[in-house]
């Protein structure tokens, strides 16, 4: 009977992912996934230690860390005078858009898709404003740019995080702009060939002239410059100890706390940088942990997957699952569903890069492919614009068509 309970928790989760409302009430996410927490501990469906014990600390410690970064680089005014510097070399309407998707492309395989969309969205209305372009290019723009570019990285986006955090990946960040460094170019460089034209009336041909923009707290502005450099180097030196085979590792979560620690021991600011980290996402990880592990204790799932004649490892299984059901119950519950999965049919690295690409350029389907693309639409509705579903559909759906051709042409071609 408790077998039966935890896979009919797991499905009311799912369909309060997918319907994200409760009669009148709306249900957020990390509700939803920490309702089924919470309810496959009360049903005796995983024990409190085998919760506890299922709790990744490597995933949480590196989110917490990424997060206090993120915040410092926002609070601050970081970020926007890092985009300044960025956006501020476009001349025109065609060389602006081309700096956003490229520029947020590589910002985002360096913080969470989430805290670019958080931060980028005012960014890109101001310069909407600014140059007398259309609010809804810039905001499609900059919500492909996040998407695509976090694909390429472990730390991109919260899937690629577990991917590389359970996959057994012996080095995350080479594996993964080995396998989608390039085909990510290539989905980046379509992105900017079907806005350009679907939009090119849009795309004026005056001259840009850009407005300065200064930093709102210096001291802390300091610091987050600090922990980005620190970032950095961290990434580079678990790279380097991978290469030269040195007997020494270097956790994701370390790399994140590195980072964060200038910001932690030296801003006055630290309270409330603590106040601003995305608590209830590290909530919503928790408590996946634990629902999944409840429910792939119970062997179902196994005994499905060894009687069907589908090959869930295969290239268009992967592909076809990782963008439909994304739709659904969101990439990252996907993620956390099918890893176990691969697991058990024995899939390779070249599979785990495929489920990364496919769950997250998913996102670029439809608005609620990607919490990224939420965080941009409510934020844009604050501020008094609208983008609609169809709106994002018209451009997405082709835009993923051509970059999930890409993405799996390569994955085919190497083998």
């Amino acid at each position: 009977m408790t077998t039966y309970l935890s896979l009919l928790i797991l499905f009311v989760v799912l369909l309060l992912i997918a319907a994200r409302r409760l009669g009148r009430l709306r249900v957020r996410i990390w509700q939803a996934m920490t309702f089924g927490a919470l309810a496959v501990l009360l049903t005796g469906g995983i024990s409190p230690l085998d919760a506890l014990q299922a709790i990744h600390p490597d995933v949480m410690l590196f989110l917490f860390g990424v997060f206090v970064v993120g915040r410092a680089l926002v609070q601050s005014g970081c970020l926007y005078t890092l985009s300044d510097h960025v956006l501020g070399r476009a001349r025109t309407a065609d060389g602006l858009l081309l700096l956003i998707l490229f520029g947020g492309g590589f910002a985002s395989a360096l913080l969470m898709n989430d805290t670019l969309a958080i931060v980028g969205t005012p960014l890109v209305l101001a310069l909407a404003r600014e140059h007398g372009l259309p609010p809804k290019l810039l905001l499609l723009t900059l919500a492909f740019a996040i998407t695509t570019g976090s694909v390429a990285s472990p730390i991109g986006n919260p899937q690629n995080l577990l991917i590389a955090g359970q996959g057994g990946i012996e080095n995350p960040f080479v594996d993964f702009l080995w396998y989608l460094g390039l085909p990510t170019l290539l989905a980046l460089a379509a992105a900017y060939g079907i806005l350009k034209l679907l939009h090119r009336r849009d795309l004026h041909a005056r001259p840009l002239v850009h407005r300065r923009v200064e930093h709102a707290d210096r001291q802390l502005a300091l610091l987050a410059r600090i922990a980005l450099i620190v970032l950095l180097v961290m990434v580079m030196l678990k790279i380097a100890l991978v290469v030269l085979r040195l007997p020494f590792t270097l956790p994701l979560s370390a790399i994140a706390l590195a980072a964060a620690a200038p910001l932690l021991l030296f801003s006055r600011e630290r309270v409330k940088l603590l106040k601003g980290v995305e608590w209830t996402t590290l909530l919503f990880f928790a408590a996946m942990f634990v629902l999944m592990a409840a429910v792939w204790n119970t062997g179902v799932l196994q005994k499905g997957i060894d009687g069907m004649a589908l090959d869930l490892a295969g290239l268009p299984s992967l592909f076809a699952i990782g963008i439909g059901l994304s739709q659904l119950i969101s990439n990252v519950p996907l993620v956390a569903l099918y890893l176990p999965v691969l697991e058990h049919a024995g899939a390779g690295t070249p599979a785990l890069m495929a489920l990364a690409a496919a769950s997250t350029i998913a996102g670029n389907l439809f608005i609620i492919g990607a919490a990224s693309n939420v965080i941009i639409v409510e934020s844009a509705e604050r501020q008094g614009e609208t983008l609609t579903f169809i709106d994002f559909a018209r451009i997405g759906v082709p835009l993923t068509i051509v970059q999930a051709g890409i993405y799996y042409v390569f994955f085919s071609w190497i083998g």
